[in-house]
């Protein structure tokens, strides 16, 4: 790794530190005003933003300077890369921070490598090895927020589920963005009723989302609209670099806003316009591989649910079958925990459960309304029928 310069306190100001820092810091202040918002950051819900927290010292205790090899000098350097808390450091790659702080790749490494332990040690974080029966008793007790259908929650085993990427691709109209709006409702509702009891950043770069929506639907499915829309906190996205900037300062509006859930409508409209023709694919593909490897840290450290949304393309050389597929590659495939494919039907809609780790592969026909993301009416009128008449023969 690196010398011992690295692993010893640094007391002695660094004459680099305000030239190689300016731009973060002034980006950092820019930063804190992106997201809109009722006060959802004002109102603080009952449930801690980590649920895996089991140890006597909270998380807010933890220090930067509290990790090994980390004095004054280089926690000034960190908290103006915009580095604030020990978790901000976990999540962080070594390439990003060895540039943010000017210094050399293996000492990154060692800083976050030594963030990581102290979260080991105060039991925010498992150990790095555990039986897999524990890992399954944890996944039990894992929370998940219903998507609004009964239909779709069964399709996903569940719902939504936390320390998880959920991607939703699709052409048009398809219903993406309508599912999102449910999401939004549903999850400030408690976890007995399918919500996540907390509030939700909903970051939105193609202009689709529409708060009216969000109304109707928590009106419609009996939820307070007032505190819905106050739980929700929304961010306009209007380049590229503003997206991949909110992404590598998302784990601290996780924590002011205690979010559990992520909305993310959609993950590479704006590179897709940007980078255009053969010659920029490469830039766009790293650009993205990075920022979508930053949400997938994000999701297992901080258990936050993160749902994406994507676009598609046509192949032209599917003859048979469906030549829709979902844009963004393999870097985007291989990304998401979860990838549901959605196309219409008429005036329903058809998800498809295309990639999971252990989601059997089947469909599951929903519906979109005033509720958002609804059940069939025929299927809600034929289950009712079929206990009716299960009661009948008892």
């Amino acid at each position: 790794m690196s010398d011992k310069k690295t692993h010893v306190k640094d007391e002695s100001p660094d004459s680099n530190m305000g030239r190689s820092n300016t731009n973060s810091t002034s980006r950092k202040s820019d930063i804190n005003m992106v997201f809109e918002t009722g006060s959802a950051s004002s109102s603080p819900l009952s449930s801690p933003p980590f649920s895996s927290i089991s140890s006597d010292q909270p998380i807010i205790e933890l220090e930067i300077q509290d990790i090994e090899g980390i004095g004054p000098t280089t926690a000034k350097k960190l908290k103006e890369a915009g580095i604030v808390s020990v978790m901000d450091l976990a999540v962080t790659s070594a390439e990003e921070l060895a540039v943010e702080i000017n210094a050399s790749k293996d000492s990154a490494a060692t800083f976050i490598i030594a963030a990581q332990k102290l979260l080991r040690d105060s039991k925010v974080l498992e150990k790095e090895f555990v039986t897999a029966d524990t890992v399954l008793e944890k996944r039990r007790s894992m929370l998940r927020c219903s998507t609004g259908s009964t239909a779709l929650d069964e399709l996903l085993l569940g719902g939504i589920e936390t320390q998880a990427v959920t991607e939703f691709y699709g052409e048009f109209g398809s219903g993406k963005s309508q599912i999102c709006h449910t999401l939004c409702a549903v999850a400030k509702q408690p976890v007995g009723s399918g919500g996540l009891d907390s509030s939700t950043i909903y970051i939105d770069t193609e202009g689709t989302f529409r708060p009216e929506r969000i109304q109707e639907i928590a009106r419609a499915r009996g939820y307070d609209p007032v505190q819905v829309l106050k739980s929700i906190a929304i961010c306009k996205v209007y380049n590229s670099s503003h997206l991949e900037l909110i992404i590598k300062n998302l784990g601290k509006y996780v924590d002011d806003f205690k979010a559990k859930l992520v909305i993310i409508d959609s993950v590479i409209s704006l590179h897709r316009a940007e980078f255009a023709g053969r010659g920029t694919l490469a830039d766009r593909q790293q650009r993205l591989n990075g920022m979508l490897h930053k949400i997938i840290r994000l999701t297992e450290i901080y258990n936050i649910a993160v749902v994406i949304t994507n676009q598609v393309q046509s192949s032209p050389d599917t003859f048979f079958g469906d030549p829709t597929k979902a844009a963004g590659g393999n870097v985007l495939g291989h990304a998401s925990t979860y990838r549901i494919y959605l196309r219409k039907s008429g005036e329903n809609r058809i998800a498809r459960m295309i990639d999971s780790p252990y989601h059997p592969y089947s469909d599951a026909r929903f519906t979109l309304n005033e509720k958002g993301a609804d059940d069939l009416e025929e299927e809600g009128e034929s289950k009712s029928l079929s206990k009716k008449a299960k009661n009948s023969m008892k």
